[in-house]
């Protein structure tokens, strides 16, 4: 049997990406550093086309020409000393994808290296968890054209699809893929932060239950908020602790960790001077939650007149209903702003309204909000920011009381909610006119002669102050 695919790397992901494939009708070969795992996985599977192969060597004989491998393995060192191995046993033709979360310079790097010999090499986003891998995920591959086009039909066909098409497309040259899913992650860390900081009103201002909340997210589900994170939320928040009998999310430690991604977002917004303060904010907040001891020793010395309950539920609800939905498109102007200004800078060419449609589906930030913000790039394929789009405005406009009283909410009970708060800010500072950084240019000409710009006329001068 000659398999049609190749997979390297047979954790969760790479196994269900594995299944995936083989289920649309291509036969695939398997190889795991863990010789044991690769029987057991063709073992658990004896009626697919799955061939194991035990060395790297009899992986590329069993794929046939040109030859089309995944790796689903570690980011960093593992994937350049995969390629070393792997070098030396592919041709001209043949194309290998790095599924992982891997950083977009090592993919540009990798590509350019591998260019000269005529072996492909992509960088592909892979987003939507063990069950997108299985069933459908949301594919962000970038690479030459030549890649793209020898490998679009297996990528096509294991990727998840909504009214709009398969949730897959060529992003672009090099690292642009690994990019995009780069900022993907970056919007994900903003939305998750937001939705906590709306839940933790609900349960503190509000005095709601776990199950209320669970209530009153799958409520918004049902609306403009509905999203794959608000349906989880609804999901985690109604579950019980067999031990306890109480919300298992109360028994959860509130110490969130983070893999990278969503740091690597803000460090390149820096280096690109592209504004992403829901995302840094969010990024603080799981750095805060690790000083647990300093926060509980903290809050014994200024936990007076703290949160307070308030009488009227309802419009806590709806206010913080309406925070969530303009934050949220916050997070996501920021994001498409950083991936616009890194195709500018590298020449990526990146078709924003494609990434809105193929987030549409199968990756962890789905929402019903993609549908007129992809409708936005269409009607505008150099659309700047998202804040001023005829297709958001009108969404936006109708959420600003409701978000402002939200954060008086918030401020008031002495409630963090720095995303939200920061996306507020973001709003408002991207929406006025004048801002005071006169007065600051105006300091850095007086201290060091830095000079400014006039508003009457053009060139920088110099002043004595």
């Amino acid at each position: 049997m000659s398999s049609r695919f190749g997979i390297i790397g047979l954790g969760t992901m790479g196994r269900n990406l594995a299944l995936n494939i083989e289920s649309r009708g291509y036969a695939v070969a398997v190889w795991n550093r863990e010789v044991e795992w690769i029987d057991d996985f063709v073992r658990a599977h004896p009626r697919g086309r799955f061939q194991g192969a035990t060395t790297l060597e009899d992986l590329i004989a069993a794929i046939e020409r040109p030859r089309r491998i995944m790796m689903m393995i570690p980011a960093g060192a593992p994937v350049d000393q995969m390629i070393a191995k792997l070098g030396p046993l592919l041709q001209p033709g043949d194309v290998l994808i790095d599924g992982g979360n891997s950083w977009f310079e090592d993919t540009r790097r990798r590509e350019a290296d591998l260019r000269p010999t005529g072996i492909h090499f992509m960088g592909c986003g892979v987003s939507g968890g063990e069950d997108g891998a299985r069933f459908g995920p949301s594919l962000m591959p970038g690479g030459a054209v030549e890649a793209w086009r020898a490998v679009s039909d297996v990528l096509e066909a294991i990727a998840a699809r909504t009214d709009a098409g398969a949730c897959v497309t060529h992003v672009g040259p090099d690292g642009a893929g690994h990019f995009v899913k780069m900022v993907h992650n970056g919007i994900e860390y903003a939305d998750m932060q937001l939705i906590a900081e709306v839940w933790d009103l609900l349960r503190r201002v509000g005095g709601l239950s776990a199950p209320e909340t669970a209530d009153v997210f799958a409520r918004w589900n049902e609306g403009p908020l509905e999203s794959f994170l608000v349906e989880l939320t609804a999901r985690v928040t109604r579950v019980l602790d067999p031990e306890t009998k109480q919300p298992l999310v109360d028994q959860v430690l509130d110490k969130a960790e983070q893999k990278g991604t969503g740091r690597w977002t803000a460090q390149v917004a820096l280096s690109l001077a592209v504004p992403v303060p829901t995302i840094a904010a969010a990024i603080d907040a799981r750095v805060l939650s690790s000083f647990k001891a300093e926060r509980v020793a903290a809050s014994g010395i200024f936990a007076d007149g703290r949160t307070r309950v308030v009488s009227d539920r309802e419009t806590l609800i709806e206010s913080a209903r309406d925070a969530l939905y303009a934050s949220r498109i916050c997070a996501y102007t920021q994001g498409m702003a950083l991936i616009r200004a890194a195709s500018l800078s590298h020449d990526w060419h990146i078709d924003l309204s494609e990434i809105a449609r193929i987030w549409m589906g199968g990756c962890i930030i789905r929402a019903r909000l993609l549908v007129p913000i992809r409708r936005a790039f269409l009607d505008a394929p150099g659309l700047p920011s998202l804040l001023a789009a005829p297709a958001i405005v009108p969404l936006l406009k109708p959420a600003l009381d409701g978000w402002r009283r939200t954060i008086r909410f918030a401020v008031e009970a002495a409630v963090p909610a720095p995303a939200l708060s920061s996306a507020l800010a973001y709003f408002d500072t991207c929406t006025t006119a004048r801002l005071p950084q006169n007065l600051t240019q105006a300091q850095r000409d007086a201290f060091g002669a830095h000079t400014y710009e006039r508003i009457d006329r053009a060139g920088h001068v110099h002043s004595e102050w």
